[in-house]
């Protein structure tokens, strides 16, 4: 039998790291990453001896001992490699955690480095990987003759599905796009910053694959994360406010794909993500009213509105009732991606937003929510994916 407590509350996020966030970076995703790190071990107060396990996920151009080189550590006792893009944000820090709770490593960084923007356009139609002799390349065979070959394509499928039986209208989408750009507007560190929209904006953004507006689609960006975990009572020699690790999970859902999972019952959740949030209620023994704020991965804004009805903070359909009247803007009742979140800051595929989670806890959050004592964090939608429940010390 499981026991889905024994992780919690046993490591913690000690340091965040970030590059500027841009669409030209002008240097090696390998330097982005070591800049990253760096940033994170001069965050956390430790030095690249102190580390010996590095973890990173798919689409990241940059080995575990490329990077290690590269910082200066001098040995790795754990790595590791997560599938599945963007789902695997919040895992990262999951097997962190595993790491350091088991006594494999005492400090592991993880990191997401990229030139997405300028070198790599993930947002583009790829033949490749449909014609690949691989399990990935006859799944995308179901799917891309029929010019379901952009993730901005596959979600509106789902996202189409979600307005008819649920009524939801796209001005209810755009209220997602409102929200993360208005807290994006005030941080220096995003790539919108002083550039809000009105609701109008949303609605008259050109079309990218009805009912998604370009203002629905996250941003392709360049740069670099990183996050510092280490055990709780480590944590307590240093000087950050750690973010305690009360919850981490993952989860795949029945009949799952990457992205076009159109053969279930039903095209209106996300099954993968109501599987991550049942464990990470379980794991920590709290609840959605317990969360003070929440990061919410927000790569189109229709699966923002799915997340917050499979995490159980509303019902099946009630999310655009949720989120109305400013309830996920700073002041309302569940502040979402107060950092601008992948619509507004980066899409650093989520590491971003886990970086946001820690300045939250520790209260230095550009757009602090009051009182944080749990912020809720999730990763990529539409994959086998991740989540995390941080928690004040």
């Amino acid at each position: 039998m499981r026991n889905e407590q024994a992780l919690s509350g046993r490591a913690a996020i000690v340091g965040i790291g970030a590059t500027d966030f841009s669409k030209e970076s002008g240097r090696s995703e390998l330097r982005l990453a070591a800049e990253a790190v760096n940033a994170a071990l001069a965050d956390a107060g430790l030095k690249p001896e102190d580390v010996d396990g590095l973890t990173t996920f798919t689409m990241d151009t940059n080995t575990q001992a490329a990077v290690a080189r590269a910082v200066g550590i001098p040995h790795l006792n754990f790595f590791s490699h997560i599938g599945y893009g963007g789902g695997a944000a919040c895992a990262t820090v999951q097997q962190a955690a595993m790491a350091v709770a088991t006594g494999i490593a005492d400090v592991v960084v993880a990191y997401r480095a990229f030139n997405e923007r300028s070198v790599s356009r993930f947002g583009q139609f790829s033949t490749a990987l449909a014609t690949a002799p691989t399990s990935s390349g006859i799944d995308a065979g179901w799917s891309y003759p029929h010019g379901l070959g952009t993730p901005a394509a596959q979600v509106a499928m789902v996202a189409r599905r979600y307005m008819h039986v649920y009524g939801a209208t796209s001005e209810d989408f755009g209220r997602v796009a409102v929200a993360d750009r208005k807290h994006a507007a005030v941080n220096p560190d995003a790539f919108f910053y002083g550039k809000p929209i009105t609701l109008d904006d949303h609605q008259n953004s050109r079309w990218i694959a009805e009912p998604l507006h370009l203002l629905d689609c996250c941003q392709e960006s360049d740069g670099g994360v990183a996050i510092v975990v280490t055990s709780v009572e480590r944590a307590r020699e240093l000087s950050n406010t750690a973010a305690v690790i009360t919850a981490a999970a993952q989860g795949s859902g029945a009949d799952q794909y990457v992205m076009t999972s159109y053969y279930r019952d039903e095209l209106t959740g996300l099954p993968e993500m109501g599987l991550v949030g049942e464990q990470l209620w379980r794991q920590s023994g709290l609840t959605p009213a317990d969360m003070q704020a929440a990061i919410l991965y927000d790569h189109f804004t229709p699966f923002v509105l799915m997340q917050l009805e499979e995490l159980g903070f509303c019902g099946r359909g009630e999310a655009k009732d949720f989120i109305a009247d400013g309830a996920i803007e700073l002041g309302g009742r569940l502040p979402l991606n107060t950092h601008g979140g992948q619509l507004g800051e980066a899409y650093i595929h989520g590491m971003n937003g886990i970086a946001e989670a820690v300045r939250q806890i520790r209260g230095t959050s550009v757009n602090q929510v009051d009182d944080v004592r749990n912020v809720l964090v999730t990763a990529g939608t539409g994959v086998p994916t991740s989540g995390l429940v941080l928690s004040a010390g």
